[in-house]
C-alpha cells in the first residue's frame, strides 16, 4: 500500500475514534444512567413459568332462587342502522332460557397450597355457589368442595379430588418493603393465566368494614376476575391474595390491595380444623392518637390508641382498662395506629391471657386481661337521643347544663354534662348540642364531670390558647375531642 494512502487510513481511523468519544462525553448525561435502569428491570419470565402452573382459573355457579328482571336485548333495528353496529358489538345477546331462570355466575382466581388439592381464594368468589368447577393451566377441570370460607378476611378454602399437583411457595409479607416489585397471575374477565406487575405502595393498610385484615396496597393492575389470584414477590413466593380495588369506575384505577398469606394461611389453618375462624375481643372503643391528644395525655409521642369507652364487664374492664388509658402494646406487638389494635386483638385465641401495655395519667403501667371470643354484631342499637335544658356558658365556647334526676334514670346517665349550645372553640370541634361532655383532661390528667362548677373551675384556670380534651358522648358511643381555650 502506499505510504501516503497508508497514512490517511490511519489518520481517519483516528478521527473516527475521537469523535465516538466526543459523542459518548457530550451525550445526555440521562443516556447511560436509562440504559443501566432498563437493564435492572425484573425479568418475570421465569417466575411466570414456574409458578403459573399454580394458578387456577374458579368458576362458581347459583341457580337464582328469585325471579330476576328479563336482561336487556338488542333492540329491533335495520342492518343498514347506523346504531346497528354498536349494538351487536357492545351490548350482549342473551339465550332465551323458556320455564326456567337464568344462572348467577362468578369467575375468579385461586392458587394451590399443596399437592393433594388445597387451594385459597377469596369468600366472594365462591360464596353461597352451588357448584365449582376449577380449571388447571393444563385445562384439566375439577369439580371442587368449599371446605370453609371466612367473609370478616374474605378467604375461603376449597379443595379438589387431584394427586401431585403444582403448588406455589409461601413467603413472609412481614418482609414486604414498600417500593418493592410484585407479579399477579389470574383470570380477569375470564383471560386465563393473565399476568400484571407493579410494586408495593403500603402495608397494613385499613379498609371500611375490613378492620381485620392489615391489606397489602399495590399499583398492580387487578380486574374482576382476578380475586382470589396470587400476589408474587421477585423470589416466586406468594405474600398476598388478590382481592380487592378501589374504582370509581368498576375497573382498575391504580389501588388493588391483597390479603397478607399470613393472615390466609392461619385462617385456612382454623377453616380445617374447626370450620370457622375464632377471633379475640377485649370490649372497647377506641379511636386515633392526634398530636394534640397525645400532648393532653402526656404521651411522648403520637402513638397507640386511646380508648374512649369500656364495656362493663368485658375482659378489658376485668383486667383494669378504663377510659381514657391508651394501649401502646398488646400481645408483645406495638401498636402504632388505633387501627393496628382490632388486629393484633383479633389475631389472638380466646381465652388465652396476653400483657397488655398501657398510658395511664402520663405514666406506662403493664396488665394482664383474658381475652373474649368476637362475634359478628346480630343487629344495629338505635342511638339514644339526649335532652336538654337551660345553663350557664364558659370559656371553650360551652354553654352546659347538668342533667335532672329524671333525665338520669330514663337516659342511664352515670355521670356528665349536657351540651346545650356550642361555639368558637367548640363548635369548631364539632361538638354539638345534645352531645353529653363525660370527661376532661388537661395535662395528662383526667376528671370525670358532675357539676357546672368543677368543670367551670378547670376552665377557668386555662391559660389563653392551652390545650384541653374533653370526653364527649354522642348517642351510644364516646370520643375524646381535643380544643385550646379561646384568647
Amino acid at each position: 500500500m502506499n505510504p501516503e494512502v497508508r497514512m490517511q487510513t490511519s489518520a481517519a481511523r483516528a478521527l473516527a475514534v475521537v469523535l465516538c468519544l466526543l459523542l459518548m462525553l457530550c451525550a445526555p448525561r440521562g443516556f447511560a444512567a436509562g440504559t443501566a435502569e432498563r437493564a435492572m428491570l425484573p425479568d418475570f419470565t421465569r417466575l411466570v413459568a414456574t409458578q403459573g402452573a399454580a394458578v387456577v382459573n374458579i368458576s362458581a355457579t347459583q341457580v337464582a332462587a328469585q325471579p330476576q328482571k328479563q336482561p336487556f336485548r338488542l333492540p329491533e333495528l335495520d342492518e343498514s342502522d347506523p346504531m346497528f353496529e354498536f349494538f351487536r358489538k357492545f351490548i350482549p345477546r342473551m339465550p332465551e332460557y323458556p320455564g326456567a331462570e337464568p344462572d348467577d355466575k362468578s369467575l375468579g382466581s385461586g392458587f394451590i397450597i399443596s399437592a393433594d388439592g388445597f387451594i385459597l381464594t377469596n369468600a366472594h368468589v365462591v360464596e353461597a355457589a352451588e357448584s365449582i368447577v376449577v380449571r388447571l393451566a393444563d385445562k384439566r377441570e375439577f369439580d371442587a368442595t368449599v371446605i370453609g370460607a371466612d367473609a370478616r378476611s374474605d378467604v375461603a378454602l376449597i379443595r379438589i379430588e387431584a394427586k401431585d399437583l403444582p403448588h406455589v411457595v409461601l413467603g413472609d409479607p412481614e418482609a414486604l418493603a414498600v417500593g418493592e416489585w410484585v407479579l399477579a397471575i389470574g383470570s380477569p374477565f375470564g383471560f386465563e393465566q393473565s399476568v400484571t406487575a407493579g410494586i408495593v405502595s403500603a402495608k397494613g393498610r385499613s379498609l371500611p368494614d375490613e378492620n381485620f385484615v392489615p391489606f397489602i396496597q399495590t399499583d398492580v393492575a387487578i380486574n374482576p376476575g382476578n380475586s382470589g389470584g396470587p400476589l408474587f414477590n421477585l423470589r416466586g413466593e406468594v405474600i398476598g391474595i388478590n382481592s380487592q380495588i378501589y374504582s370509581r369506575t368498576g375497573g382498575f384505577m391504580g389501588l388493588s390491595f391483597a390479603i397478607p398469606i399470613d393472615v390466609a394461611m392461619d385462617v385456612q389453618q382454623q377453616l380445617r380444623e374447626k370450620g370457622r375462624v375464632e377471633r379475640g375481643r377485649i370490649g372497647v372503643s377506641i379511636q386515633e392518637i392526634t398530636r394534640d391528644l397525645a400532648d393532653s395525655f402526656g404521651l411522648p409521642r403520637p402513638a397507640g390508641a386511646l380508648v374512649s369507652s369500656v364495656e362493663a364487664g368485658g375482659p378489658a374492664a376485668l383486667g383494669g382498662v378504663v377510659q381514657g388509658d391508651v394501649i401502646v402494646r398488646f400481645n408483645q406487638r406495638n401498636v402504632e395506629n388505633s387501627a393496628d389494635l382490632p388486629r393484633i386483638v383479633a389475631a389472638a385465641r380466646p381465652g388465652s391471657k396476653v400483657e397488655v401495655e398501657i398510658y395511664r395519667d402520663g405514666a406506662p403501667r403493664s396488665l394482664s386481661l383474658t381475652l373474649g371470643e368476637w362475634r359478628d354484631p346480630e343487629e344495629e342499637v338505635e342511638p339514644v337521643a339526649v335532652g336538654l335544658a337551660t345553663g350557664a356558658t364558659n370559656r371553650l365556647g360551652l354553654e352546659l347544663v347538668a342533667p335532672t334526676a329524671q333525665q338520669r334514670r330514663e337516659r342511664g346517665l352515670a355521670h356528665g354534662l349536657l351540651v346545650q349550645r356550642a361555639e368558637k372553640s367548640a363548635a369548631r370541634a364539632q361538638i354539638v348540642p345534645g352531645d353529653l361532655v363525660l370527661a376532661i383532661v388537661v395535662e395528662g390528667r383526667q376528671a370525670r364531670l358532675d357539676r357546672i362548677e368543677d368543670f367551670e373551675r378547670v376552665v377557668a384556670a386555662l391559660k389563653p390558647g392551652q390545650q384541653v380534651t374533653l370526653l364527649v358522648g354522642r348517642g351510644e358511643s364516646a370520643s375524646y375531642v381535643s380544643l385550646r381555650a379561646d384568647k
